[in-house]
């Protein structure tokens, strides 16, 4: 007796937030399959192209003297239409990429994952990681917009949402 079964893709959800070690282990078991790119709406040409890989470590003060410190890892990606046919590179193919700076570069595991994606002759883009779906025949890999944010305003408002700064309490000068 034959089943017929209705499947829906494996989605693996980063929130916006995925670390290099998180993709690096979400694409681990299929080495084989096309990696495709989807940013601002399109899906990234065949051809695309891993041009620059940044480590890098970040101290910072927000708006409202609050000192900040992370390591993040940028992957530089340039939307190329394929080359003689080829078709969009594989996990393995990407993955190695990453291994090979790796020996060269410090890549933190636990670094911030961001992308940089962009045509040719066009102002590149920031995005973060947002899904990573399993397809039949490749993987997706969505990204999103990285927002501009007030860090204060924004530790505020998730603070109001767990009534941090409702309560008669708070003394603290994020709340406004």
């Amino acid at each position: 007796m034959i089943m017929n079964s209705v499947t829906s893709p494996i989605l693996i959800d980063f929130h916006g937030d995925a670390s290099l070690h998180a993709l690096l282990s979400a694409l681990e078991p299929y080495h084989e399959r096309p990696l495709v790119i989807e940013y601002a709406g399109r899906t990234i040409q065949p051809g695309y192209h891993v041009t620059e890989v940044k480590a890098g470590s970040f101290v910072t003060l927000d708006c409202g003297g609050n000192p900040d410190s992370w390591h993040e890892s940028v992957l530089q990606v340039e939307d190329l239409p394929s080359e003689q046919g080829r078709d969009f590179m594989t996990v393995e193919k990407f993955s190695s990429i990453l291994s090979l700076v790796g020996k060269k570069v410090e890549l933190r595991a636990d670094a911030r994952l961001t992308f940089e994606v962009g045509l040719p002759d066009m102002p590149m883009q920031i995005f973060d990681a947002s899904t990573l779906i399993l397809e039949a025949e490749r993987l997706v890999l969505n990204l999103v917009a990285r927002p501009a944010i007030c860090k204060p305003r924004h530790r505020a408002a998730q603070a109001a949402a767990t009534s941090c700064c409702g309560s008669s309490s708070a003394s603290s000068t994020c709340c406004n």
